[in-house]
């Protein structure tokens, strides 16, 4: 696949008002019966002061937690994303992708004491990212990742890593670009974890209330060195 990276920033960006549309019309089922409040409720449970939102899209999750007392910063790698999230205001944003996180971008940002990347990890190797995020972190703080659940999106392809296509057909809206992401087995997530220096302190699996089937996976951790 020629230069995935690019083609997912190019999607994010040709397809941004789109998404901006699905998103503040619930109209994604998965999110609006369970997964939104997931990854809310894992948050609040620690009382984060700071929190970052990696990939924060259309900055749903900000205002939301902004609501809630919590002083969040959204970055995001497609700017037009960026600018339906600082139009609808609630919270600062930013134009910073995760490759300039990866490499010490984000260190005049301060610390946080929650680092959240809410369906915002498509990229083959994550672990430059998710150890570059740990200079992030406060004392004590958390990494919280939620993804598409492997069982559930694995679909009728075999159950291995491997790259796949979204090509948001379930939408009428005019999704110009498909997206190339990364399809990770359970066992990947939590090896992937290990290798760039975190624990896992708990694995949630937020399922539909109508079907009972897993929608997501939730993955909270801490530094690995914190644990010694």
């Amino acid at each position: 696949m020629s230069d995935p990276n690019q083609r997912i920033l190019q999607s994010w960006q040709a397809n941004a008002q789109a998404w901006t549309r699905v998103v503040r019309e619930q109209r994604i089922d998965s999110r609006r019966l369970a997964t939104d409040a997931a990854i809310l409720d894992a948050l609040m449970a620690a009382a984060p002061r700071r929190v970052l939102d990696i990939g924060c899209g259309e900055g749903w999750l900000c205002r939301a937690l902004g609501e809630r007392g919590c002083v969040a910063l959204g970055v995001d790698a497609a700017p037009a994303l960026i600018a339906a999230a600082r139009q609808a205001g609630g919270a600062r944003f930013e134009v910073l992708t995760q490759a300039e996180l990866a490499a010490g971008a984000g260190h005049g940002l301060g610390r946080f004491d929650a680092l959240v990347c809410n369906f915002a990890l498509f990229d083959e190797d994550l672990a430059p990212l998710l150890r570059g995020l740990q200079g992030l972190l406060a004392p004590a703080g958390r990494l919280l990742i939620q993804t598409l659940h492997p069982w559930s999106a694995c679909g009728e392809q075999a159950y291995a890593d491997g790259w796949r296509l979204e090509t948001f057909a379930a939408f009428a809206d005019a999704f110009s670009e498909p997206m190339p992401w990364y399809f990770r087995t359970l066992e990947s997530w939590l090896a992937l974890l290990h290798a760039s220096g975190w624990r896992l302190s708990r694995l949630g699996e937020p399922c539909r209330p109508d079907t009972g089937s897993p929608c997501s996976l939730l993955l909270i951790a801490e530094l690995a060195n914190d644990c010694a």
